[in-house]
């Protein structure tokens, strides 16, 4: 699903033709802070997948748990491991009523809940798993977007590292006593994002630049990223973060391509597909 300015929601199914182009001349503005556009309607760089000026983003992230800026939120938190490649693990809390939202915002090919308790308990659990197990609480997006191209094909051997991590985990002594731990239980995304099915991506969009335009069919979609099969290029992804800001014109619905600056993935291509 695509949210536009003043709300308009643009259904995203498999097969769907995605086409917009930047008109020449367009510049790409800050989308301001927390729903109030941006005071200064700075420019930002077209590589920005934030989309905000400093003095907005700052802002955005005033009142963020992921900021550590809202230690008295009395709403009960889960930790989770969440996997998005061979040797990428992440550790990261979300709140429970949230469900696995977050998860699916990330990209996380597969995850498993590893405890529920208070904020700061379950802040203290995934700062413990980052000192003693190395256990990163961030993975950049290109790095997550460039492996899915090598999944493993089974489930059971993308779950593998997670089941390994929670089970050290669990074990650790020096859990907080309010955190109740959780039973490993992995739910892989691999089909809800279509990767199951999806040819492997070559590259994905840098920036938007003016002048340009994709115009491809839907056929993969993990996180903010959109798999989209192209005309004489194959699969490319963008990553919907970098449209913010910008005036898009929509294209004809025929035809295929793309006009953004695309960079290629490197290594081998094989496993899941």
């Amino acid at each position: 699903m695509l949210v536009w300015d003043g709300g308009r929601r643009s259904g995203l199914s498999w097969g769907k033709r995605v086409a917009f182009g930047v008109p020449e001349g367009g510049v790409r503005g800050c989308a301001g802070a927390r729903g109030n556009a941006c005071p200064v309607r700075a420019v930002v760089a077209g590589r920005s997948t934030g989309g905000r000026c400093e003095e907005c983003a700052r802002l955005d992230r005033a009142h963020s748990v992921a900021a550590d800026t809202l230690a008295d939120d009395p709403r009960p938190y889960r930790v989770y491991l969440a996997w998005f490649g061979p040797g990428m693990v992440k550790v990261g809390i979300t709140a429970v009523e949230r469900g696995s939202a977050r998860l699916l915002e990330q990209g996380a090919v597969c995850f498993s809940w590893l405890g529920a308790g208070p904020l700061m308990a379950a802040r203290r659990t995934e700062e413990l798993l980052r000192a003693a197990l190395r256990v990163p609480d961030r993975i950049p997006y290109a790095e997550k977007r460039a492996v899915r191209a090598a999944l493993p094909r089974t489930a059971a051997e993308r779950a593998a590292e997670v089941r390994e991590l929670h089970a050290r985990a669990v074990a650790l002594r020096t859990w907080p006593e309010s955190l109740r731990p959780a039973e490993c239980r992995i739910v892989d995304h691999v089909t809800a994002f279509g990767l199951d099915r999806a040819p492997a991506a070559c590259g994905d969009v840098v920036e938007l630049v003016p002048g340009g335009a994709v115009s491809g069919e839907l056929v993969a979609a993990a996180g903010p990223d959109l798999h989209l099969a192209v005309g004489g290029r194959g699969v490319v992804v963008l990553d919907t973060r970098l449209m913010a800001g910008w005036e898009l014109a929509p294209r004809e619905p025929g035809g295929s391509g793309l006009t953004f600056p695309v960079r290629e993935f490197r290594g081998e291509q094989g496993g899941l597909f």
